[in-house]
């Protein structure tokens, strides 16, 4: 059977393909770099979280605050939690969240560690097409045949390239035992994005699992499931 997807646009060299009358579009990429961002145990001032704080830039980096919460008392150091299970880390932030908690609130974030997220490099964001945060879509490892819905959830550097996911969404995808820090256990491609414009929640975060996997399975089916899809890369 033959593809019936076009070239839509490109994005450092990896192209962007999309079915006719669709706002959908998909890629394929064999890069995958683990973002820890949300997990409430990412980064402590021991640095002995499940991510490194070179990672997060802190506490010398210019950008460590769009990563870790800084302390409303003094925004030069990062706010630490003071109670209940992780009591000690900072609080992790993501771009996605729900602004009716607390900004030092870990729960207001996505946590890293169970949901299935893709990150969103800046430059790629800003693209006329490409979805935003809340966005639902769907992963496919071709190496396993293990695949996993996702939604979009954290807004990376400008110019990173694309491939950054989730600890979750990496062992949907078949890794075991994944390390933020040094992507040890990651599992290994190509991997199959596809996204779906305009399909966020309102509001966009919190956001029940259950829901996004059957957005993600409904959208999917509307442009011929992974069969269509898989004739196009394979």
């Amino acid at each position: 059977m033959s593809c019936e997807a076009a070239e839509w646009s490109e994005y450092k060299e990896v192209k962007l393909w999309k079915f006719p009358d669709s706002d959908a579009y998909f890629y394929t990429t064999s890069r995958m770099a683990i973002d820890a961002d949300g997990a409430p145990n990412a980064y402590n001032e021991q640095d002995t979280g499940i991510d490194a704080l070179a990672n997060a830039g802190y506490p010398n980096g210019r950008n460590w605050r769009s990563i870790i919460v800084p302390d409303p008392a003094n925004d030069r150091k990062a706010y630490v939690q003071p109670s209940g299970e992780f009591k000690g880390f900072f609080v992790s932030k993501t771009s996605l969240e729900d602004a009716r908690l607390p900004v030092t609130d870990y729960k207001r974030y996505v946590d890293s560690r169970n949901v299935s997220y893709l990150v969103f490099p800046g430059a790629f964001n800003r693209m006329r097409g490409t979805g935003t945060l809340g966005d639902i879509g769907a992963a496919y490892n071709l190496s396993n045949n293990k695949k996993s819905a996702f939604i979009v959830a954290d807004i990376g550097a400008f110019n990173h390239e694309l491939g950054e996911v989730s600890i979750g969404l990496a062992e949907k995808l078949g890794g075991r035992d994944v390390n933020p820090r040094n992507g040890r256990g990651a599992p290994r491609g190509p991997f199959v994005y596809v996204v779906f414009p305009k399909s966020r929640f309102s509001p966009k975060w919190r956001v029940d699992l259950q829901q996004i996997q059957e957005r993600s399975d409904e959208l999917l089916a509307a442009i011929g499931g992974w069969q269509k899809i898989l004739e196009c890369v394979r």
